[in-house]
């Protein structure tokens, strides 16, 4: 029942098993742009099809031409990782960060940053500094709900590894995603559980919202499978994990979230799509039970799209919500949409190392970029 990590999402996947990588009823047209990335977490095109390309967990971001000619445009130190990418006239912005989840607030990193055309690199904003001094969900609840009964608690509190029972937001930053509008950037800090605004002329950080928890009762299943019968019947408020941001054409946000707790057959798809409004940060859920969003897409006519990381599909939503497959497809991690076309990273963790067998020989990475006409 702990929050999940973006940092740590691969030893998530060496738990479950990889779905089978076929197309829809709808058949598209896919081409494979590029292959053997490492942990292709976020995409992001711009004219000419030209997509830049995260392999997170490496530090790397990857320009992939049209014609699938591919280069590295920027590397980052050992130990750092490279998230969120957006293409604007000004160049390449995107997030690097260290230390996310470690629970060291002192050792805390993170920046938004500008590749410009010249290569040259800027940095224009520290998402640390502002965790540490304002930590946005400081005063939010997670855990069990007053009330809940004192058996409950003292058996969750021996459970290994797990969070405390009831408590409040934690300094931690994880800046994961990223939109950028006129001179506006929408950061989803996945530690801090909230959507931020940066201002990309002075830098200046400041949070747009802070999304609710995710509250779920504690069935009698999993209650018994995490070995606290107690706490059956009782509702637990999770945290939420932001995984992306995009803009609509209304100028709505919207912003795919991870449970901050286990997904399966006890508790359910949790995941969820919010609905964010950017001149007052009021917030409500969009879509839920979703299966591990980590990406999201709008296309021009308000249609939303949404890579489902373990429930090996991406979901398309009309303006109402309903929903359909788009398409069946092995761990896809991001999704965007241009100009009639679907781009999407897939087989995401393929080729990652198993945490858990710690001396296994190397794999080679098996991360692809598709497009779907």
């Amino acid at each position: 029942m702990m929050k999940r990590k973006l940092a740590f999402i691969a030893c998530l996947a060496a738990m479950l098993p990889a779905a089978p990588a076929y197309a829809s009823s709808q058949d598209p047209d896919i081409e494979v742009m590029a292959t053997g990335l490492a942990a292709p977490l976020h995409l992001a095109v711009g004219r000419g099809e030209s997509v830049r390309v995260s392999q997170d967990f490496a530090g790397i971001l990857t320009r992939v031409e049209s014609d699938g000619s591919r280069k590295d445009v920027y590397t980052a130190k050992p130990g750092w990782e490279v998230a969120g990418v957006e293409i604007r006239s000004a160049g390449t912005y995107f997030l690097e960060s260290i230390g996310a989840g470690q629970g060291k607030p002192d050792e805390l990193e993170g920046y938004l940053k500008l590749l410009d055309p010249e290569n040259d690199v800027h940095k224009l904003a520290s998402f640390a500094d502002f965790e540490r001094k304002h930590n946005p969900d400081g005063d939010q609840h997670y855990g069990f709900a007053p009330g809940t009964s004192e058996e409950c608690l003292a058996e969750f509190a021996l459970l290994p590894d797990a969070p405390p029972a009831q408590y409040t937001g934690t300094v931690d930053s994880h800046p994961y995603a990223l939109a950028v509008w006129a001179d506006t950037a929408y950061v989803a800090d996945a530690g801090m559980n909230a959507i931020l605004e940066v201002d990309l002329e002075s830098g200046k950080v400041s949070t747009l919202t802070v999304l609710p928890p995710r509250p779920a009762k504690i069935s009698k299943d999993a209650a018994e499978s995490m070995h606290v019968p107690a706490c059956a019947g009782f509702q637990y408020a999770f945290e939420p994990v932001p995984t992306d941001v995009e803009i609509g054409p209304d100028g709505w946000l919207y912003v795919s979230s991870l449970p901050g707790g286990p997904e399966g057959p006890e508790l359910g798809a949790r995941g969820a799509i919010f609905k964010i409004n950017p001149w007052n940060g009021d917030t409500s859920v969009w879509a839920d039970h979703i299966l591990s969003p980590t990406g999201l897409a709008v296309a021009d006519n308000g249609d939303v799209y949404a890579a489902s990381l373990f429930g090996g599909e991406i979901l398309k939503f009309n303006s109402d919500a309903e929903r359909s497959q788009f398409l069946k497809v092995n761990q896809p991690a991001d999704v965007e949409y241009r100009d009639g076309d679907v781009f999407a990273t897939v087989d995401a963790l393929m080729g990652l190392p198993d945490p858990s067998v710690p001396d296994a020989p190397p794999a080679e990475p098996a991360g692809r970029l598709i497009e779907v006409d």
